[in-house]
């Protein structure tokens, strides 16, 4: 079994680049920043940076949604490899083929932008029940039809 699950910030912006030939295919390239669980005595890295590729709708998927400092979860499997430079030499590759991803934090967490517009009327914001305490928004009657579903 090849099974690799990652939480980790990306180092920068993710790398697009599309495969050649009829059927080209989205390639995205981005690193993780790991943080490590333990750290031993004297050790000074606090983390791992682990090469990630994925391919197809995902690789469009993170290029729109993802940029550099962003959490995100990450599902997929090991793959090696190799291939010989241009000097000759071969080198050896290690990547983390990811199959799915999700964001591991909130939007307002992850960046200090401000509320932008939903395209709700009057810019309504719902704020957190402080009465109930119970964690759920307080929405007010009559924005029903704004809603996208019933």
């Amino acid at each position: 079994m090849n099974k690799v699950i990652l939480m980790g910030r990306l180092t920068r912006d993710p790398e697009i680049r599309y495969s050649q030939g009829e059927n080209s295919i989205a390639v995205a390239r981005f690193t993780l920043a790991v943080d490590r669980r333990f750290k031993r005595a004297g050790d000074t890295q606090d983390a791992d940076f682990i090469g990630c590729v994925c391919f197809g709708k995902q690789a469009e998927f993170v290029e729109k949604y993802f940029r550099q400092g962003m959490k995100m979860a990450a599902v997929g499997r090991i793959q090696t490899g190799s291939y010989t430079n241009r000097d000759g030499q071969k080198v050896y590759t290690t990547d983390v083929v990811v199959e799915e991803i999700e964001f591991a934090e909130s939007k307002a967490s992850s960046s200090a932008s401000s509320y932008q517009n939903t395209g709700m009327q009057n810019d309504f914001r719902p704020e957190p029940s402080s009465a109930m305490g119970d964690g759920f928004m307080n929405i007010p009657d009559g924005i029903d039809e704004e809603l996208p579903f019933n």
